[in-house]
């Protein structure tokens, strides 16, 4: 018998599919507690915005137990984009890793370096996928996440280090990004302020998220060195991830070099498409495809076996798939009930009356909880910066100091926001399960949160503009 008593405190997260279904019965509950009410919405670019100050009270719609169920199926109609991708990126993966070339890239690096500098590149790496978090985006880089599983498995790590070297820098490099125009730029414009202006204070900020990010994934891997049972990646499925010979006999051939040719020539198209032509999601799927049949065919593979590894590798995604469209089913019944809406409006209506410092934090903490809701960076910006820009100049703090508020409570809750999907299909790369990556990342998410608000308060101490 199970001694539950014993147990620490993270080690009683439920796994993830019982965890977002109680979220989901609770957000069911909210529906008849809570107000309706809701933002007018505008098409942008072929995305619904918020109308800023539009926010009323509309007609209750509680969401009854038919509608709780229902949610579901409409929660993974809604994520179908984000769900493909997630498949995409397994097959250009199982493609590129039946050639062996990420296999032989990686093996031939850590070969190079040698394995006594692990921990230096545990360091670069978490600070290139941070650096990408930074200047190319978030769902961008899903495709890059397999190769620290493999990298990470070559180092005598497992598929949690993989996480927080991958999907953990480029959370927070994304989220407290000194140039991120989802939150930093939609701020900028709502403020008319100087596009990405006193980016230093946010710099130095990101470059310490990151920097403690880097020494956390050290601290991680030195301890399952140790003790290998530490480990919370103990039974992950590693299939067609871990080297399959020594790192003495890896060494690079043409077609190795031929398929990262290929494979690179499709990440600057897509980085093109995104920042030149507004690629989005769909955009990304069909270059994944096209690198991985460009792939199959210099590989030579036979089209009975192209077939069998697409299956086997959408099978192995599959998972991660599933949670992605069961997490946006929390989404989807607030919606049905009208209330994500409802609370923005009200947590920025109860920071009135705190005092500059704390207004300040409060802004900032409301905007953890609010990001739960509405985990669109930009989203979030246009319903909430409107009331919070000039609540925050009643309170005495310049727009910068809220702007800077809002993105680190944005920012850091991406860490651990089960309704965000590039996390959630990020994670499924990696093949972490969502509860395992909680229990990895909360102690991080609360340093960095910590470190945030400091910063926050310095920034209103020096009148920040």
């Amino acid at each position: 018998m199970i001694d539950t008593a014993s147990k620490k405190w993270y080690e009683r997260i439920p796994h993830a599919v019982t965890m977002l279904f109680i979220i989901i019965v609770l957000v069911t509950v909210l529906t008849y507690i809570l107000p309706a009410g809701s933002y007018e919405r505008e098409i942008v670019d072929g995305r619904a915005r918020v109308v800023p100050g539009s926010y009323k009270t509309v007609a209750a719609t509680p969401v009854g137990i038919l509608g709780l169920f229902k949610s579901i199926p409409l929660g993974f109609k809604a994520a179908s984009e984000i769900i493909f991708i997630v498949l995409a990126g397994s097959i250009m993966f199982g493609m590129m890793e039946y050639s062996k070339a990420v296999e032989n890239s990686i093996g031939s690096l850590v070969k190079k370096l040698g394995q006594k500098r692990k921990y230096l590149i545990v360091v670069i790496m978490t600070f290139v996928f941070g650096l990408l978090g930074v200047a190319v985006g978030y769902e961008n880089n899903i495709a890059m996440v397999p190769i620290a599983a493999v990298l990470s498995l070559a180092l005598g790590g497992d598929l949690i280090l993989a996480a927080g070297i991958s999907v953990g820098a480029m959370t927070i490099g994304f989220g407290l990004s000194p140039i991120n125009p989802y939150t930093v730029g939609t701020g900028h414009k709502i403020a008319e302020l100087p596009m990405f202006s006193g980016a230093l204070l946010r710099t130095i900020l990101c470059l310490m998220g990151l920097s403690l990010m880097a020494y956390y994934n050290i601290r991680y891997l030195k301890k399952i060195e140790k003790d290998p049972r530490k480990g919370l990646g103990q039974g992950l499925d590693e299939t067609g991830i871990a080297l399959s010979k020594p790192i003495d006999q890896y060494a690079m051939n043409s077609r190795s070099w031929l398929v990262l040719c290929i494979f690179m020539t499709g990440l600057a198209v897509m980085l093109y498409g995104v920042f030149n032509l507004h690629w989005y999601i769909n955009e990304l799927s069909a270059i994944f495809l096209m690198v991985a049949l460009a792939t199959a065919i210099v590989s030579k593979m036979h089209p009975t076996t192209i077939s069998e590894t697409v299956l086997k590798y959408i099978a192995l995604a599959a998972p991660g798939a599933f949670m992605v469209g069961y997490a946006t089913s929390i989404k989807v019944l607030m919606e049905m009930g009208n209330i994500g809406d409802t609370i923005s409006f009200n947590l920025a209506e109860m920071l009135q009356g705190f005092s500059l410092y704390g207004s300040a934090i409060a802004m900032s903490i409301s905007q953890c909880v609010i990001n739960l809701f509405i985990p669109s960076g930009s989203g979030q910006a246009l319903a909430t910066l409107p009331v919070m820009i000039p609540l925050g100049e009643v309170l005495g703090l310049t727009r910068q100091t809220t702007i800077l508020a809002f993105q680190i409570g944005d920012g850091v809750t991406n860490l651990v926001n089960p309704t965000l999907g590039g996390l959630i299909a990020m994670l499924s790369m990696c093949r972490v399960p969502l509860d395992r990556w909680l229990r990895f990342i909360f102690p991080m998410v609360g340093i960095i949160l910590f470190i945030s608000l400091i910063t926050l308060i310095i920034a209103v101490a020096i009148n920040y503009s």
